[in-house]
C-alpha cells in the first residue's frame, strides 16, 4: 500500500545497474559523489544477467561442442561428444553470478547505495521509487543519470509465451531443440542462430530485409552466410512472419516469403526483431525531458538531456544499443557531473556480432568515408594467408583497413573471422590515435598469430605486400 513520506535527499541518482548505470555510478563515486543506484530487477541489468555476457558464454560451449567433434583433420577423433545442456546452463549461470558478484563489491567498496525497484520522476530534482509490494518512498536529488536499458520487441501473433521467447528466454531453455526459427536476422538473432546450429538445432532465419545482418557490408556477411550454410542453417530473406500457432509439442509460424505463404513447424519460435528503450512511464516528459518518436533520450555532447541536471546514456539515447558504448557514456556524464569539460567522442565505435565466424567493425566504412568527402583506400588482407589462421584451421574472412590516400591515416577497419573481437581493439586504438598505415606496418606483431594479418593488410595499403 502506499503511504505518506518524507523526502530523504540524496546526491547522484543513477536509474538502472545494467552496464552503463554501473559503470557510471563507480566512476562518479571515484569522483567524490555520494551515489545511489535504483534498480528494479537485477545488478549487472540486462547485459550481465540475460544478454550479451550469457549469450556468450553458450556460445564459446556451442563452439567448443563443434571443435570436439570435427577436429578429425588434426587427428583427433572423438567418439562419443555427449552434451549435457543441464550442465552447460549450470556453467553459462556461474559466469553470471561471478560478475554480477563482481559488480556488488565495487558497490559496496565505492559506498554506493541501492534502492530496489521502479522509479518515478516527480520533478527535476524529486522522484518517488515504489518497490514489489507497493511501498513508496519519496527522494530528492541533485543530479540523475538515467540508463534503464531497453527490452525486446513483442510482434502481433508472436506474444512471448510458451514455445515463443525473446533473447532471455532463449537463453533459458533447459534442452537444445531439434529445430528452432528465429525471426530477425540481427546480430542477436544471428548470434542465437549460430550457438543452437553449433548445439545441434536445426535453424530456420526468417529476415524481413534483403539480407541478415543489414547494418554490416555484404561481403562481411558474405562469410558469416558461408558458414551458416555448412552448418546447415536455412535462411529465408525478404520474409515476413505473419502468425503462429502452438501445440503441445511444437510451435507452427506462418511466414510470407517472398511474396508466398510458407509454413515451420519448429519446437521452439526466437523472436528478435530489435528492442526499444525503456523511457515509458517515468514521468519524462512531465518534468521536460525532450524524446524523440522512437522514445529515445535527446542529449547533448556530455549525455546531458533537456533538463540541466539530468542526463541519459545507452539504449535510452540515440546511437548504437551497445554495453561498451552505454559505459563510456556513462563515464562522461560521471565526469560532466563532477565539472570536467569531457565530451563524448564516438569517432572510433567498435561493434560486434559473434556468430561462429565473427564480425568486428570500428571508424568508417569505405562507403561512409566516401560519404563524408574524404578520399579514402583500402586494403584487405586474406585470414587463409596467415600462419596462425592455418594452423588453427580458421582461415575465412580477412582483415580491411580503410584509410585517407594521402596521408594514410586510418579512418576505419573491418575485421571478418577468427578472434575480431579481440584484434578490432588494436585497429580502434590507431584510429583513436591518429596512426597512419605507415605506423600499423611498422609495428611489430608477434609471430606466428592472427594479429600479423592487420600488420599484412598495412603492407598491403602501403603497396608492399609480403605475405601475398
Amino acid at each position: 500500500m502506499v503511504v505518506g513520506d518524507f523526502a530523504i535527499e540524496l546526491d547522484t541518482v543513477v536509474i538502472g545497474a545494467g552496464p552503463g548505470g554501473y559503470v557510471a555510478a563507480i566512476h562518479a563515486a571515484e569522483l567524490g559523489q555520494k551515489v545511489t543506484v535504483i534498480e528494479r530487477e537485477y545488478i549487472g541489468g540486462v547485459c550481465l544477467n540475460v544478454g550479451c555476457i550469457p549469450s556468450k558464454a553458450l556460445i564459446e560451449a556451442a563452439h567448443r561442442y563443434q571443435n570436439a567433434m570435427n577436429s578429425q583433420d588434426m587427428g583427433l577423433r572423438v567418439t562419443a561428444a555427449n552434451l549435457d545442456f543441464s550442465k552447460t546452463q549450470e556453467w553459462k549461470q556461474k559466469v553470471v553470478s561471478q560478475l554480477t558478484g563482481g559488480v556488488a563489491g565495487l558497490f559496496k567498496k565505492h559506498k554506493i547505495d541501492v534502492i530496489w525497484g521502479n522509479a518515478y520522476l516527480k520533478d527535476e530534482n524529486t522522484l518517488r521509487v515504489l518497490d514489489s509490494e507497493d511501498n513508496a518512498q519519496t527522494y530528492t536529488f541533485n543530479n540523475l543519470i538515467i540508463a534503464t536499458g531497453s527490452h525486446p520487441i513483442e510482434i502481433p501473433n508472436f506474444k512471448f509465451e510458451g514455445r515463443v521467447l525473446d533473447s532471455t528466454g532463449a537463453l533459458a531453455l533447459t534442452e537444445v531443440p531439434k529445430r528452432l526459427v528465429v525471426i530477425g536476422g540481427g546480430y542477436i538473432g544471428s548470434e542465437l542462430a549460430s550457438a543452437y546450429a553449433n548445439l545441434g538445432a536445426h535453424v530456420s532465419i526468417l529476415e524481413g530485409s534483403d539480407s541478415i545482418l543489414a547494418n554490416y557490408e555484404k561481403d562481411l556477411v558474405k562469410v558469416v552466410e558461408h558458414h551458416f550454410s555448412k552448418q546447415g542453417v536455412d535462411i529465408y530473406t525478404n520474409a515476413f512472419a505473419k502468425n503462429s500457432e502452438q501445440t503441445k509439442d511444437s510451435v507452427i509460424i506462418t511466414a510470407n516469403v517472398n511474396g508466398k505463404d510458407m509454413e515451420i513447424e519448429a519446437d521452439y519460435c526466437i523472436v528478435s526483431v530489435g528492442r526499444r528503450p525503456n523511457t515509458r512511464d517515468m514521468g519524462l516528459e512531465q518534468i521536460g525531458v525532450k524524446i524523440d518518436e522512437r522514445g529515445l533520450i535527446e542529449v547533448d555532447a556530455q549525455s546531458r538531456t533537456s533538463v540541466p541536471n539530468i542526463y541519459a546514456i545507452g539504449d535510452v539515447v540515440p546511437g548504437f544499443a551497445l554495453a561498451h558504448k552505454a559505459s563510456y557514456e556513462g563515464k562522461v556524464a560521471a565526469e560532466a557531473i563532477a565539472g570536467k569539460p569531457t565530451i563524448v567522442d564516438y569517432h572510433a565505435m567498435p561493434a560486434v556480432c559473434y556468430t561462429d565466424t565473427s564480425i568486428a567493425t570500428t571508424g568508417l566504412t569505405f562507403a561512409e568515408a566516401k560519404e563524408q568527402g574524404l578520399d579514402v583506400k583500402k586494403a584487405q588482407f586474406p585470414f587463409a594467408a596467415n600462419g596462425r589462421a592455418i594452423s588453427m584451421g580458421a582461415t575465412n574472412g580477412f582483415v580491411r583497413l580503410v584509410f585517407i590516400k594521402d596521408s594514410n591515416i586510418l579512418v576505419g577497419a573491418q575485421i571478418v573471422g577468427a578472434h575480431s573481437s579481440d584484434l578490432i581493439s588494436e585497429l580502434t586504438l590507431a584510429i583513436e590515435a591518429g596512426a597512419t598505415v605507415d605506423d600499423v606496418a611498422l609495428t611489430i606483431h608477434p609471430h606466428p598469430s592472427i594479429s600479423e594479418a592487420v600488420m599484412d593488410a598495412a603492407d598491403v595499403g602501403l603497396g608492399f605486400p609480403t605475405n601475398i
